[in-house]
């Protein structure tokens, strides 16, 4: 996720993403609320709670130009993938 002028980038893990969204937007407090970050810009879907646990962990500890390569390789143009969950 992320915020309006694409600035700060937020990784996590959830069951729901499309709840998860939902509550970044309007009630959760924390980082995403310090920063704004209420946009999806990209996911993946993993097959195990472990897996996707691993793959958040080396998302996180990668550099912020292999997140912007994630992002741009799936969303060039950064559009709100909420609407399309």
């Amino acid at each position: 996720m992320t915020n309006k002028r694409n600035t700060t980038i937020y990784t996590g893990i959830t069951k729901d993403l499309k709840r998860r969204v939902y509550e970044h937007r309007n009630s959760y407090k924390g980082f995403t609320k310090m920063y704004n970050v209420n946009k999806l810009v990209y996911y993946e879907i993993i097959d195990s709670i472990n897996n996707a646990i691993l793959r958040e962990k080396q998302i996180k500890a990668g550099s912020r130009k292999k997140k912007l390569e994630l992002i741009n390789k799936m969303n060039e143009e950064w559009k709100d993938l909420y609407e399309w969950l």
